[in-house]
């Protein structure tokens, strides 16, 4: 989260240097038929991230499949979960932003577009990693995060056409395209790396973290330098809506899964794991998606936002989690009643 806050703020201060090193790196696809249209150029970014779902399906193994067969209502609470809470959320938090009238209506409709965007994208993998240190349940975690980020090519586009359409043209094949390469094939690239060296993958677990750490460390950068202007051009009051806006729709969504694991009558681990899993979006990839869909508007501030409020929100309620259990700790055998020693 210090990290996360720490070069975020250094690229609000120094953007040139995260300027040029987001133009630096770029994979022409406009040779490709049909995709080429919709998704012309791979960006650092785009490459990044396609490095952290890489790394992810890497770590995948056949036993978080096989938890869709063995606890299939588990894992389609989570999924739906996700989807229609945030989703919804980020719709509301939006229709709420537009009744400030901040900024204007053109700003408002912009803002409002991002927030959308970032409540119709699947789960991150920082989840899975404040799910470990809440002590929830990590394997459900994971599983959920694996479906919705594949079922994302389809539900993504569809559900930020459905709640944004309103207020922007939404062009369902340029996501489609963006999420497939970006996201799915990297995914399925690691899967079979691990299928053909797996015992290798398994020493590498730490190198595989530090870089996915780097990589959303470098994203965060890339994407709050190049837009600083977002940040500014608008004046603090823009901002601070926007933040207060991506703060609610992240506290809803960490809500709403707490609550509807309890409903469901779910174990503690289960519960912690529901409520990070919705609460933490993959905020990098709705940069990405923002950028290349909505360029030049103010749908990527939230996004921006949310990449450093998730960072810090995360590690503050997996801390709250962790500490439930410190404090249910046994006492030590010396300071045992008189009667039991």
């Amino acid at each position: 989260a210090l990290l996360a806050v720490a070069v975020a703020a250094f690229a609000l201060v120094v953007p040139s240097v995260w300027v040029k090193l987001a133009g630096s790196v770029s994979v022409n696809l406009a040779w490709v038929p049909f995709m080429g249209t919709y998704f012309p150029k791979l960006s650092l970014v785009n490459l990044l991230l396609g490095v952290i779902m890489f790394g992810m399906g890497m770590t995948l193994r056949a036993e978080d499949f096989a938890l869709i067969l063995r606890r299939p209502r588990d894992v389609l609470i989570g999924i739906c979960s996700q989807y229609v809470c945030m989703a919804g959320f980020g719709w509301l938090v939006a229709k709420l932003l537009t009744l400030t009238g901040v900024g204007g209506p053109e700003v408002c409709a912009q803002l409002a577009v991002g927030l959308v965007l970032l409540g119709c994208v699947p789960g991150g993998t920082a989840s899975n990693v404040m799910t470990f240190l809440a002590r929830g349940d990590v394997p459900l975690s994971i599983t959920i995060t694996m479906c919705t980020t594949l079922l994302a090519p389809a539900l993504t586009p569809a559900l930020t056409l459905a709640l944004a359409g309103q207020w922007v043209e939404v062009n369902f094949w340029s996501m489609f395209f963006s999420i497939v390469v970006i996201v799915l094939l990297p995914i399925f690239l690691g899967l079979a790396v691990h299928a053909a060296i797996g015992k290798l993958v398994e020493q590498m677990k730490k190198l595989l973290v530090l870089v996915s750490t780097v990589c959303i460390l470098l994203v965060i950068g890339m994407c709050v330098g190049p837009n600083q202007s977002s940040f500014t051009q608008n004046g603090l009051a823009v901002v601070g809506v926007s933040v207060v806006a991506v703060l609610l729709h992240h506290v809803l969504g960490l809500l709403a899964g707490y609550g509807i694991a309890k409903v469901f009558h779910f174990n503690e681990a289960k519960v912690r794991a529901l409520s990070l899993e919705v609460g933490l979006q993959n905020s990098g990839l709705a940069c990405t998606l923002a950028n290349s869909s909505f360029p030049g508007t103010m749908a990527i501030l939230p996004c921006v936002l949310a990449t450093v409020i998730h960072q810090v929100v995360g590690p503050i309620v997996a801390n709250m989690f962790a500490a439930r259990d410190a404090k249910k700790a046994p006492e030590p055998r010396g300071a045992a009643a008189p009667s039991e020693t």
